[in-house]
């Protein structure tokens, strides 16, 4: 396998799909010399195969707003790859989805879900509907004129969406209550992210950011740190970062900046739990801005407009927002303050350069297919848990989530680590998630 030449062949039929490209192409390089220890896998051609979605679905979603206006928008479903198990990834209702991002977040959750060692394969889907702004009532509305075109292809056992950007506990809830009326049948197992009364996990909201904080302590470990006591920036204040706010507090670190759209809120003490709460009432104000967090806290926190969280110096940078939020300017700016480590949170948060000028500087980094697993892990528990129509106790989960997370870890250093010492961890994640696969693939056939 030539992955220059996989590429040239991608950009030909796909040349707009910029964020897809990006996504397969940092794979393929990362691969590309294991690969090619594996003739049966260019015999059965493997990678040609696994950078094309099994199918796609695209559809229209019409509703009508309070004010009886009709409304529509696009709606999506990329069920990219099943080697290893029913399609697993979220859902995103946000005005920037498209096929190039679904399909880019398609691939990378096919690898993802891989390395959790839980039978899921990957998918992606979502549709460019904007919830900012909306009444309950709209929202209702529009989820449940998705679902009317979503349901005949999900299952649990087929497809399994869960939540992503836009995406939280009251759409799934929406997204839920039509599938089952559509469905005539009383299946939780069918969406995760559900609520603790019907189906739901316990710890699942907080999962990503606290699987992504269990990641980045053994990531620290391996290299003789500790996080406790380490200045922590994060970007974003949506479930993600409070997620991850919480773990590292209550893991001894010092969160000193948190950031949105706005721009940036800085807090030299660290944040509190006062603070960490205060984050869900931020979000749950859909005004998508951080500003007010410094009029809660005037005495503690200062907010920059139009600033990054990257701008605050730290020990640890975790980028919890969104894909390519972290750009060349803004590695060289976190490693002209000292920044040694930065674990990816956010899918794809870092644009290549950024990851370039990290790895040359010989710094702690670790994507987000890894760091972020922690989110679908736990989905993947709360599909156990209703298949056995059982709850666990919160430390149930955590511990799974956690013992899942080192896993994640060891595979990573296992087949990440360079001559030197040096682990390369965006190519440890990227080897290990795609083997399974790979071999999954080859077993079952050209098919």
């Amino acid at each position: 396998m030539k992955a220059a030449k996989i590429m040239a062949d991608l950009e030909k039929k796909y040349g707009q799909e910029k964020e897809y490209l990006q996504a397969v192409k940092e794979v393929l390089e990362s691969i590309e010399e294991e690969y090619n220890k594996h003739p049966e896998f260019e015999k059965a051609k493997i990678v040609e195969r696994i950078v094309i979605p099994e199918r796609i679905f695209s559809f229209k979603v019409v509703w009508v707003d309070d004010k009886g206006e009709i409304q529509v928008n696009n709606g999506y479903r990329v069920q990219f790859n099943s080697a290893i198990g029913p399609y697993k990834g979220g859902l995103r209702f946000h005005p920037s989805v498209n096929l190039s991002i679904l399909k880019f977040l398609g691939f990378e959750q096919t690898f993802k879900n891989s390395l959790t060692t839980l039978p899921m394969g990957g998918g992606k889907g979502g549709s460019d509907f904007d919830p900012v702004g909306k009444s309950d009532n709209e929202v209702m509305r529009f989820c449940q004129a998705f679902m009317m075109e979503l349901w005949r292809v999900i299952g649990k056992d087929t497809d399994i969406p869960a939540g992503d950007i836009g995406v939280g506990g009251r759409e799934i809830g929406f997204l839920y209550g039509m599938y089952k009326k559509l469905a005539r049948e009383y299946n939780t197992g069918v969406l995760t992210g559900k609520g603790q009364l019907w189906g739901g996990s316990l710890i699942r909201p907080e999962a990503t950011g606290f699987g992504a904080l269990y990641f980045t302590q053994h990531m620290l470990h391996k290299a003789g740190k500790d996080i406790k006591g380490l200045k922590v920036a994060i970007s974003g204040f949506g479930n993600v970062a409070w997620g991850a706010c919480t773990k590292a507090t209550q893991l001894g670190a010092k969160v000193v900046a948190i950031s949105g759209p706005d721009g940036v809120i800085s807090i030299p003490e660290g944040m509190n739990q006062k603070m960490i709460d205060f984050m869900l009432d931020l979000r749950a104000t859909n005004q998508n801005i951080v500003a007010p967090f410094a009029k809660k806290f005037p005495s503690e926190s200062k907010f920059v407009a139009g600033k990054k969280a990257w701008s605050v110096k730290c020990d640890v940078a975790l980028p919890c927002a969104y894909q390519n939020e972290v750009a060349e300017a803004d590695a060289k700016e976190l490693l002209k303050n000292g920044t040694w480590a930065v674990a990816e949170v956010s899918n794809m948060g870092c644009q290549p350069a950024a990851i370039e000028a990290f790895q040359k500087a010989k710094i702690l980094f670790a994507p987000g297919k890894a760091v972020n697993a922690g989110g679908v892990a736990t989905s993947g528990l709360e599909m156990t848990q209703n298949a056995e129509h059982i709850s666990w106790t919160a430390k149930e989960v955590d511990d799974r989530l956690h013992s899942i997370m080192e896993s994640i870890h060891n595979a990573c250093v296992e087949y990440g680590t360079e001559k030197g010492g040096y682990i390369n961890y965006v190519k440890g994640a990227n080897i290990a998630g795609f083997m399974k696969v790979a071999h999954a693939m080859l077993d079952q056939g050209i098919i």
